[in-house]
């Protein structure tokens, strides 16, 4: 299938310089303690060159490595954007990365300059069995700070006239502009090579096609990590579009920071808009009573209705009633109280968002427009609009990108988003290329109308004991309606039924079995009561599938995955191997446990 025309070809500074030429107020802001503070476009700009003639100055030639290691934040951007200026190449690092990845990236790279947020990262990388770069720090600390390279870097500039206009002239859009090293799911990070073009397209092609209705000064809000290339690519397209880009410095203080702000659009992962239901259901139940049964009622009062109205079925006087009493009495007051009462859409990416989450968030007036894109493709590949938005789909081609079906459903793409390929491994980059179509390793459909569905990742489709193959996607999707489950992984290859191992909402779980505060979650994970609740839980979810998907046994995990354990990578998927092998004596025990009376069915 292919799309429309492609936007023109640009270097990420050119593209950078045209939105700054525009003056502006408050171009980038974020919170400093419990005040907001913004950066004008002029400002912005004078920061950027002069940390560009800095980097420049350190001795850095054109094609060289510039790494970040740090939580976002303004000084993120103005790296982000002077190492592009300097002619230099940004590789972005996670700050929670597992060390032993961070010096491999570092390595691998050959990177020549490291900024780092806070002493505190410095010390954590400075245990690597490693020669550092030169490291500049944005807080002032023992090292130079990134004030005082910029201070250097305008002293530099003086000598140098016409700097750094020399450096950007010798850019073209083919030149490499990030290296950005993925997760490493499976094994050591691989490092996909992004050129000028491959993100200026993207920026330009997927903010015209899905954000055209975003007005200039708009507020919006960031809070997934710029390492991410996700939310990388989508600080340019802020710039094209001329927004205010309000920067949220962690996901812990998204509510605050959502109740200030009140964005007019956001970007997102399925974890975030699931950590928002839990916080809403976790509230209610806290608050006991009446409020406790009331605001689960409207929530799927309003899932049902909106299920029903999007599927084109009109809903039934009694779900129409229950729909009008539950906006009433609920649903209207939850966007105020998340500060979404001006919000025009969420747009979902990264992950699989299921459909009664999109659903949900419908019910109380909020659009979440799901997309799709995998790291070698800048990330862009499909997305929904607010003019076209098919639910349960990632939406359609943005202009310039095609795709299509390989033979046994694989999601090939074609676009000036594709990768140049990955970093010294010519073998891995023949591997997903193919006349010049990138094999994404994701099985999907693609629908009368164009609009593509994802329905699994082809490496992790496994096949049960009767010879059925299973998506786990799917089915973990599934799972996660459920708001007392954080997180879970479907295991089953050779087994006659799925099972799955769940990490709780603990608190959520706690209020729904009004147990004890106190009891620690490692006493809570093996109590009868718990085990028996969670299982039901799943089972409920995973009823409107097929038999062989239904899962049959759980194995409850005290704790949620994390990074800093090894079981998530950096943008939060689960390592699976690595789960599956820590986890495997109990896989065992709970296959080994007496089978279900409906075990055959």
């Amino acid at each position: 299938m292919q799309s429309e025309q492609r936007p023109d070809r640009a270097t990420l500074p050119a593209i950078i310089r045209h939105a700054l030429a525009q003056s502006r107020s408050d171009v980038l802001v974020e919170r400093g303690g419990e005040a907001w503070a913004g950066i004008s476009s002029e400002r912005l700009l004078e920061r950027v060159e002069n940390l560009a003639c800095a980097i420049r100055d350190a001795g850095l030639a054109a094609g060289d490595r510039v790494a970040l290691v740090s939580v976002n934040r303004i000084d993120w951007i103005v790296a982000d954007f002077a190492a592009l200026f300097a002619g230099c190449v940004v590789v972005p690092i996670f700050p929670t990365q597992a060390l032993d990845h961070v010096r491999f990236i570092l390595e691998d790279s050959d990177a020549k300059l490291l900024f780092v947020d806070t002493p505190e990262a410095v010390a954590r990388l400075r245990t690597l069995a490693m020669v550092l770069p030169p490291i500049v720090i944005f807080d002032p600390g023992t090292d130079e700070s990134l004030a005082q390279f910029e201070t250097r870097g305008a002293a530099a500039r003086a000598r140098l006239p016409g700097a750094p206009a020399i450096f950007e002239a010798q850019l073209t859009p083919d030149d490499l502009a990030i290296l950005i090293y993925t997760s490493g799911t499976t094994g050591v990070p691989k490092g996909v090579m992004l050129s000028h073009d491959n993100l200026a397209f993207t920026a330009q092609s997927s903010f015209g096609y899905a954000f055209e209705s975003i007005e200039r000064n708009a507020a919006v809000l960031s809070v997934l990590p710029f390492s991410h290339i996700y939310e990388h690519c989508i600080i340019y397209g802020y710039m094209i579009a001329g927004v205010r880009h309000h920067i949220s410095h962690s996901a812990d203080e998204l509510l605050a920071d959502l109740r200030h702000v009140r964005p007019y659009a956001m970007t997102a992962v399925p974890r975030i808009f699931e950590r928002m239901l839990a916080g809403i259901m976790g509230k209610a139940l806290a608050a006991g009573g009446a409020r406790a049964r009331l605001v689960p009622w409207a929530i799927a009062a309003g899932r049902d209705y909106m299920t029903a109205k999007t599927r084109g079925v009109r809903p039934g006087a009694a779900l129409a009633l229950r729909y009008l009493l539950a906006r009433a009495l609920v649903l209207k007051k939850i966007r105020p109280l998340l500060g979404l009462d001006r919000l025009a859409f969420f747009v979902s990416g990264s992950a699989p968002l299921h459909v009664d989450t999109a659903m949900t968030f419908l019910g109380f007036g909020v659009t979440v427009l799901e997309g799709y894109g995998p790291t070698e493709c800048s990330p862009v590949v499909t997305v929904n609009r607010l003019e076209s938005n098919r639910f349960g789909t990632v939406g359609r081609p943005i202009p310039g990108v095609q795709i299509k079906l390989a033979a046994d459903g694989e999601i090939l793409v074609r676009g000036a988003n594709v990768m140049r390929g990955y970093y010294k491994d010519a073998s891995a980059t023949a591997a997903v290329m193919e006349d010049g179509w990138y094999r994404t390793g994701d099985v999907g459909e693609i629908d009368a109308d164009g609009f593509l569905k994802i329905t699994d990742r082809k490496k992790e489709l496994f096949k049960t004991s009767g010879g059925k193959f299973v998506a786990p996607a799917r089915v973990e999707s599934a799972i996660k309606r459920s708001v007392s489950i954080a997180q879970v992984l479907l295991v089953g290859d050779g087994r006659p039924h799925p099972a799955a191992l769940i990490a709780p909402d603990w608190p959520l779980v706690r209020a729904e079995l009004g147990l004890d505060a106190a009891l620690p979650v490692d006493e809570l994970a093996k109590r009868p009561d718990v085990v028996a609740f969670l299982t039901n839980e799943v089972r409920k979810a995973t009823a409107d599938l097929a038999t062989f998907e239904q899962v049959r046994r759980i194995v409850v995990l005290p704790h949620e995955l994390t990074v800093e354990a090894g079981e998530l990578s950096p943008t939060l998927k689960v390592k699976r191997r690595v789960v599956e092998e820590r986890y495997k004596a109990e896989i065992e025990r709970a296959y080994a446990a007496s089978v279900p009376r409906n075990e055959g069915a």
